[in-house]
């Protein structure tokens, strides 16, 4: 029997790296996925690969998660079929930028808060009223260990990381009487396009990041998200820090030369 049989979830930056990850596991186990993202293209080929599926069936969203209006607008909107919300996953984020703070860029500050703080509360926002109804509804919420340990030069990107994990816990003490629990996991280095973003495209400097050692991938997280999100309805793992074999801190890593 598949986990998430006819369940409907909403992942958030699903047309790459652990969104894309996350939603295809939920698929996989037969749920009803509304992809969430800004490329309008990248959704429409994953619902045309995942939709055949024999119990899935796929809603591409092309929104940016910054954009209030256009969330409150989406969710007001949002088909029967995919009332109730049994599962939301808050992943759309990103790093912008790599400096001290005195030598920071303002639009990299407004990217960075915009999308990984105000659009996880928008979006939360909207789809908790729709997880009424749902026999054990479920957040997930993406962190980082940026979220436990700043270092030189996160500044803004580790403060909006710090502030997924007080929201993680609020949401879990203020959705209680709703019956609605809420994770966060909190992965190391992954090797996704997460650098090549914050490095602007700066290929040499974004794969020195990863240079001598084997990062996390995106499906690691994946199946870390899976394992929470269908464990029996009594249980709930209300954080989960995960890391490459070779991390010991955010920042420590063993490197082979």
């Amino acid at each position: 029997m598949k986990a998430l049989l006819k369940k409907n979830a909403v992942v958030t930056g699903a047309t790459s790296g652990i969104g894309r990850a996350i939603a295809e596991r939920l698929a996989i186990e037969g749920a009803n996925v509304i992809l969430v993202g800004r490329r309008e293209e990248r959704l429409r080929e994953l619902a045309e690969t995942w939709a055949p599926r024999e119990f899935t069936n796929v809603l591409p969203a092309t929104l940016d998660v910054r954009d209030r209006d256009a969330v409150v607008e989406f969710f007001d909107e949002l088909p029967d079929d995919y009332k109730p919300i049994d599962v939301l996953v808050n992943n759309a984020g990103l790093a912008s930028g790599f400096s001290s703070i005195d030598q920071g860029e303002f639009d990299d500050w407004d990217k960075m808060i915009d999308t990984n703080v105000k659009g996880l509360l928008y979006v939360t926002r909207q789809v908790v009223p729709l997880m009424a109804g749902a026999e054990a509804p479920r957040i997930l919420n993406l962190g980082s260990t940026a979220g436990r340990e700043v270092y030189l030069n996160g500044n803004v990107y580790c403060a909006t990381k710090f502030a997924v994990k007080a929201l993680n816990r609020a949401m879990r003490m203020e959705f209680l009487e709703k019956n609605i629990t809420a994770t966060t996991i909190d992965p190391g280095f992954v090797e996704t396009e997460f650098s090549g973003v914050r490095f602007k495209g700066d290929e040499a400097a974004a794969k020195k990041v990863y240079e001598g050692f084997e990062p996390l991938t995106a499906e690691d997280v994946a199946d870390a998200a899976l394992y929470c999100l269908t464990l029996p309805p009594r249980v709930n793992v209300n954080e989960m820090i995960l890391t490459p074999r070779a991390q010991a801190t955010a920042t420590m890593v063993r490197r082979e030369s």
